[in-house]
């Protein structure tokens, strides 16, 4: 099982990015994915979280600027990032979980992608 996260670069404050993580080996059709982030000295965090069902949980930071959604027909997470700001800056893991409704406790998803790194510059 290997989840494949992409899209991750350089960007000005006020850019968007979006991230995609593609998920082969199995199908997480049924699994909450989500993503997460961990900034330089900081604890990772959880940005975002898509329940199996279609239903989204955000962390305050990025309400009404990141939305995330999935393709189930593709195993894929996606992770649409406008508005950035600097404080988003981290490297950013999707992750799919081993329940169908929203989690957000790291502990609960057991497949991790290899992180990518998102770098806002003011």
């Amino acid at each position: 099982v290997q989840l494949q996260a992409s899209g991750g670069g350089l960007v000005q404050a006020g850019g968007s990015l979006r991230l995609s993580c593609a998920a082969s080996g199995r199908t997480f059709s049924r699994s909450v994915m989500g993503w997460f982030r961990q900034a330089p000295g900081k604890e990772r965090e959880v940005v975002a979280v898509i329940s199996s069902g279609g239903a989204a949980y955000y962390v305050d930071s990025v309400k009404d600027r990141f939305t995330i959604s999935r393709d189930n027909r593709k195993n894929t997470v996606y992770l649409q990032m406008n508005s950035l700001k600097p404080e988003d800056t981290a490297v950013y893991y999707c992750a799919a979980g081993d329940t169908w409704w929203i989690t957000t406790t790291p502990r609960d998803y057991g497949y991790w992608g290899q992180g990518t790194q998102v770098t806002v510059s003011s």
